[in-house]
């Protein structure tokens, strides 16, 4: 009688730690996202042959990530041979959050690729810099990666 209760005991606790383990998955990348910053492809057009147009943020960051650095290098060394053009950083920001603090978050996007473009030599007499806030998503959704797709600056000629 006492094996047999502590045999039902061990059982219980072996089936609750299988539960417990199975609710403590890891995240899971869906091979766009990185955290939650867009590293995916789709959405991307390009400035020119091989110079990606925009960049990604984190969720409520204007910081710049690596592979944004990386962009931004090949953007400023592509304005550095075409200096008769000008460029236009729009800003953006997914669509949870209030409109003024989406537009001022955008801007803060646009002015981080800004000031990261000149200190690669591009002179800010070349660079606008405008926030468009939540108002122009790149992706309706209202899902995780929808939303890292419109946390973005983009680089757009204006010339």
């Amino acid at each position: 009688m006492k094996l047999n209760k502590i045999l039902k005991n061990a059982f219980l606790i072996t089936v609750a730690c299988l539960v417990l383990s199975a609710c403590a998955t890891s995240k899971k990348s869906t091979g766009q996202m990185q955290g939650d910053v867009y590293t995916g492809t789709d959405t991307v057009e390009y400035l020119a042959s091989g110079v990606p147009d925009r960049v990604f943020f984190a969720t409520n960051e204007s910081v710049l990530t690596t592979a944004s650095r990386e962009t931004l290098r090949k953007q400023a060394a592509w304005l550095r041979k075409n200096s008769d053009v000008t460029i236009v950083l729009e800003g953006h920001a997914d669509e949870r959050g209030t409109r003024e603090y989406n537009l001022a978050l955008g801007e803060r996007r646009a002015n981080a690729a800004k000031d990261y473009l000149m200190t690669y030599g591009i002179s800010s007499d070349r660079i606008s810099v405008l926030s468009y806030g939540k108002e122009r998503p790149v992706d309706s959704g209202s899902n995780p990666l929808a939303w890292s797709k419109n946390r973005r600056s983009v680089t757009v000629k204006a010339n």
